[in-house]
């Protein structure tokens, strides 16, 4: 499905050390090199007198050099002094290729480009682009904007303009890139056709530059719009294919599950038993389950997945949980060890620590099915792991998981009769709108309520000056025998952001606190030593555990009842209210404090006011959405993931309803022109998803 791919050296001037060069970008096509669409643009439409120029601004200037010279000292190789009717400007240069140096004499005139800044002889530009102006060669003054690619070493950006223009014409002479949006769809938006907005987002009019650094542009939308159309063709097409693969059908119902409810201290939500209904339900399908659970930090995702797996082992089956840290691991670890040796479930755990004799066993009992639930890292999909009869695989903290290493451990349950089921879990709240964009390939659960008697975290924000009534309120918990997270955003002192060094913290904390035991966790810190740390709070030899945001996604301790959060103004809603989710684990109230600076922008002060007012994860997940403030609403980027070229989920919301729309259309009325959509913008990628 190549949409008349035309090979990137069949542009003139495209040789084949050009091509290995394009290649490094990924350009193997001329449609390629038309999707390679600028990050920023320049406006060079305007000459500016010198005398007019302004530091730290990009200008287009012309003069005549007047004096060429080459210091001794310093790094500068030559030095010319441009002159024209208003004034002088030094031309900077630190490297100069002997062509340059037989072009820059005294006498010419030029025509120059680059940042205008202040140096030790007056206003200079380092290192300017420059074209030499002659009586029977004048420069005609550009008529759009000069646009600035993503570039490699080996093509100048000059280099790229030129490939690009080359594109351009050669789109227009020849049958490349034909319209696959429905017609029905580009009239209803009134977008312009693709080789329109193409046209105009390589060579864009000037009086468009605000619009389109800002991406208002009719053009923009119209290629976001079809970007994010073979996102979601992709990931439909996937499904597709994903639920035609065979399954084994895990029967319902069973004495594991009954025995294991009968025991639980507690007795499931509504939520929690709507969402295991649709999971028992998928599971007893002869094509594999691929369903995603939404839940709120503390809603009881562990109990849904613990029934899952139960369903497989009584089956005959094997189950599998992956956690993206050991500690995660080893904390599931000992949560189902718990629940299910009492029901005579055998158990194994495999991380990259587990060595020798220990690690040969447990490769041993999953290889033979002695192990009937394995819990562990991304170890779990190394080459030398052997399942016998895996069934069910579930992924928990999805987010902190590249797509390639979730489709790694898929491959391990292959067999040559059926394909695992999966489950993957997450605890970072995503509005409704983004879920079904960006997990369209899945189905998704929600466990929207608590279980009763969780308490409320209780959240105060209190300025930085007031620090001492946050130590009294350490001090009255850890003499409560309960325990306490202080979070620093930063590791070393900084004067520009004003935040704390969690070193230094953790210091004045164990002076002013002599009786309470001190811990410190940062960026920096040993995987082992943080691993120590973090157990040794968990167990609660550790009063106050002083970190940065490594413990956004932690250890479930349930005796830790304060939150501590120190510039709280510089995190976004998501990543507070993940930091927030650590405490209130257990039946305690529990606080969260958040420390903020003066002064405050507009901006910050809604986002704490947000979090002061609310507990409800998705709640804040949708005014990030509408807030579009710092931090990323669908959590921490994965590895391998597919990336935009130009859409934005967040910025560009309101278009994944028609393209939801659209996508339905294509796939009903003409697959052909979804499966050249999908090659067109994800090429190779698309196979990651399956």
């Amino acid at each position: 499905m190549n949409d008349h791919v035309v090979p990137i050296h069949h542009l003139q001037g495209v040789g084949k050390q050009i091509a290995k060069h394009l290649a490094r970008l990924h350009i193997y096509s001329i449609q390629d090199l038309l999707f390679h669409l600028p990050i920023r643009y320049q406006d060079r439409t305007n000459i500016q007198m010198i005398h007019s120029l302004i530091r730290d601004q990009e200008a287009v200037i012309e003069g005549e050099i007047q004096v060429v010279s080459q210091p001794r000292r310093g790094k500068t190789k030559l030095l010319c002094e441009l002159q024209d009717k208003t004034g002088t400007i030094h031309l900077r240069f630190f490297h100069v290729l002997s062509f340059q140096a037989k072009i820059l004499r005294r006498g010419v005139r030029l025509r120059c480009y680059g940042d205008v800044r202040l140096g030790s002889a007056g206003l200079e530009m380092i290192h300017p682009e420059f074209q030499v102006i002659t009586l029977d060669k004048p420069l005609a003054l550009l008529q759009h904007l000069t646009p600035i690619y993503s570039a490699t070493d080996g093509l100048s950006q000059y280099t790229l303009r030129k490939l690009a223009a080359s594109a351009l014409a050669w789109m227009e002479r020849e049958h490349i890139l034909e319209e696959r949006v429905p017609s029905s769809i580009i009239h209803s938006h009134s977008f312009p056709t693709l080789k329109q907005a193409l046209q105009f987002i390589h060579r864009p009019p000037r009086e468009a530059l605000a619009d389109l650094m800002a991406n208002k542009t009719l053009a923009h939308k119209r290629l976001v719009f079809e970007e994010l159309l073979s996102h979601r063709l992709s990931l439909l097409r996937i499904k597709r294919v994903f639920k035609a693969q065979p399954s084994v059908s895990l029967a319902e119902g069973g004495t594991l599950i009954q025995h294991y409810l009968h025991h639980l201290p507690f007795t499931l939500t509504a939520a929690q038993q709507r969402v295991h209904h649709e999971i028992k339900y998928d599971l007893s399908q002869t094509h594999p389950m691929l369903r995603l659970i939404q839940g709120d930090v503390g809603s009881g995702k562990t109990v849904i997945a613990a029934l899952a797996m139960l369903q497989a082992v009584e089956n005959g089956y094997q189950a599998v949980l992956m956690a993206p840290t050991e500690l995660l691991a080893e904390q599931h670890y000992q949560v189902f060890k718990r629940w299910f040796e009492p029901l005579k479930i055998q158990l194994a755990f495999l991380s990259s620590h587990v060595k020798s004799v220990v690690r040969k066993t447990m490769l041993t009992s999953i290889a033979n099915c002695t192990a009937q639930i394995i819990l562990g890292t991304h170890a779990l999909f190394q080459e030398h792991v052997q399942f016998a009869k895996l069934a069910l695989i579930i992924i928990d903290e999805q987010h902190r998981f590249g797509v390639h290493q979730r489709a790694l451990l898929r491959e391990k349950g292959m067999h040559a009769s059926y394909h695992p089921h999966q489950l993957i879990m997450t605890a970072t709240p995503i509005p409704r709108t983004l879920a079904m964009s960006f997990y369209a390939d899945l189905d998704c659960s929600l466990i929207d309520e608590l279980p009763p008697g969780r308490l409320p975290i209780v959240t105060s924000v209190l300025a930085n000056h007031r620090r001492d009534e946050v130590i009294t309120r350490i001090r009255e918990a850890c003499c409560a025998g309960r325990q306490v997270y202080w979070v620093c955003p930063l590791i070393e002192e900084s004067d520009v952001l004003h935040c704390q060094a969690a070193v230094k913290t953790a210091e004045q904390l164990q002076k002013e606190l002599p009786t309470c035991q001190v811990g410190l966790i940062h960026g920096r810190t040993s995987s082992q030593d943080k691993e120590s740390v973090m157990q040794a709070f968990q167990q609660g030899q550790i009063n106050i555990l002083v970190a940065t945001t490594v413990i956004e996604v932690g250890v479930d301790v349930a005796n830790a009842s304060v939150m501590i959060i120190e510039n709280a103004e510089r995190l976004g809603l998501a990543q507070l209210h993940q930091l927030r989710g650590r405490v209130g684990r257990g039946t305690i109230a529990s606080h969260c404090v958040l420390l903020y600076q003066h002064p405050l922008s507009d901006l910050a002060k809604e986002r704490l006011a947000i979090m002061r007012n609310t507990n409800d994860g998705f709640q804040i997940a949708q005014k990030d959405l509408e807030l579009r403030g710092p931090g990323e609403v669908l959590g921490t980027k994965q590895t391998g993931e597919l990336s935009f070229k130009i859409a934005d989920l967040v910025r560009d919301y309101e278009l994944i309803a028609p393209v939801q729309q659209a996508a339905d259309i294509l796939l009903r009325d003409d697959a052909y022109d979804a499966d050249v959509l999908i090659e067109r913008w994800l090429g190779n990628k698309q196979a990651y998803r399956v």
